[in-house]
């Protein structure tokens, strides 16, 4: 019996228009909800870091694709007793395991057809520049006079806009039609040439609520201080947020000033203890090495997410409304005597001894 492979250039992708129809279905078929693209002329005044023709010259094309965060994976933490799971499968699940997958997939079909594709997620930790777009010190160099330093790394949200595929809000959270802020972006860089679908310019998705604003537990925004970027002769504006005082709400951390004796952040004595958003005595280890969102994105995902569902602007509807109960908070300054009727693990095992 002969050996089974692929079939190769079973699929013409010589016509932008059908080129495009075939990849957005596979597309679909392989799992992302919405898909969308870009033609590479809308990334005429990219940053050099993040231009996408430093990775690929040639590209003529980027594919961009939505995939949703299950309103479900953000139900623990909504009710404040199940916080790993939207960090495990609303977070890292996504971006380390099933977005990868289907843009592998649909780079290899691509790439069948005789065409090249660069598959593309939110795996950056090799990115040449940090959080707030500055290069990192004795990191890397260019290999050729003129080039950006490696790695490369193309905004995935800004790459989503140019796609079509929705708004940047002013939490600078990318919001989709199908679900507002519940999305991770991935995409993929290609040479050949596909019909680009136009700016988003469906129903307005930001309005401006402040609703991110008002709930972030970090504080993070200032309502006053916006970016304004020029993308494809659409102007965009978004809160400039401190992207340090983000990444200490994210992990539920507070500092206080003093030293502590059993620190929120074990290892090296610091002043850290938990904050009123979270439950642990000190913080969870990471799932898929940056799932630690203690937080739960209280403002820029939930807050806005119930913001637009209350508008009746998104297309993916439910039957019940999300904020169901009061929004909770722990008071650390009090003894934990919410459950009366378990054992804990340390008296337990006093007990065996």
């Amino acid at each position: 019996m002969a050996i089974m492979t692929r079939d190769f250039n079973s699929v013409d992708l010589s016509d932008p228009k059908a080129a495009a129809l075939a990849v957005k279905r596979k597309a679909l078929e392989l799992g992302a909800d919405a898909v969308g693209i870009g033609n590479i002329e809308r990334w005429a005044n990219s940053p050099l870091q993040m231009d996408p023709r430093q990775i690929m010259p040639e590209c003529k094309s980027i594919i961009g694709m939505v995939f949703r965060v299950e309103r479900g994976s953000l139900r623990g933490v909504e009710e404040g007793t199940y916080f790993s799971n939207y960090s495990a499968m609303g977070y890292g699940g996504i971006t380390y395991l099933y977005m990868p997958m289907t843009v592998i997939n649909l780079s290899k079909f691509i790439e069948d057809q005789g065409y090249e594709a660069i598959p593309m997620g939110h795996q950056s930790d090799w990115r040449a520049i940090s959080n707030n777009g500055a290069l990192k010190k004795n990191f890397s160099r260019p290999v050729r006079p003129g080039q950006a330093h490696p790695d490369i790394m193309v905004h995935l949200r800004i790459a989503a806009y140019l796609c079509g595929l929705g708004e940047i809000g002013f939490s600078k959270m990318f919001l989709s039609p199908q679900f507002g802020p519940r999305c991770r972006v991935g995409i993929i860089l290609t040479d050949v040439e596909l019909e680009p679908d136009p700016i988003y310019d469906g129903p307005q998705l930001c309005n401006r609520c402040m609703a991110c604003v008002k709930a972030c537990p970090g504080q993070c925004f200032d309502p006053e201080k916006t970016v304004k970027v020029d993308l494809a002769g659409h102007e965009v504006e978004w809160a400039d947020i401190d992207i340090d005082k983000c990444g200490i709400a994210f992990t539920g951390t507070k500092y206080t000033g003093v030293v502590q004796d059993d620190p929120y952040l074990q290892g090296n004595p610091n002043d850290t203890v938990p904050a009123e958003w979270s439950p642990f005595r000190h913080k969870p280890v990471s799932l898929y090495k940056t799932g630690q969102a203690v937080c739960g994105a209280r403002g820029c995902t939930r807050a806005c997410m119930i913001s637009l569902e209350n508008r009746g602007v998104l297309q993916n509807k439910f039957k019940d409304k999300f904020r169901r109960r009061p929004v909770w908070s722990v008071d650390w300054s009090t003894p934990d005597e919410a459950v009366t009727d378990i054992k804990f693990a340390e008296e337990k095992k006093n007990e065996a001894d």
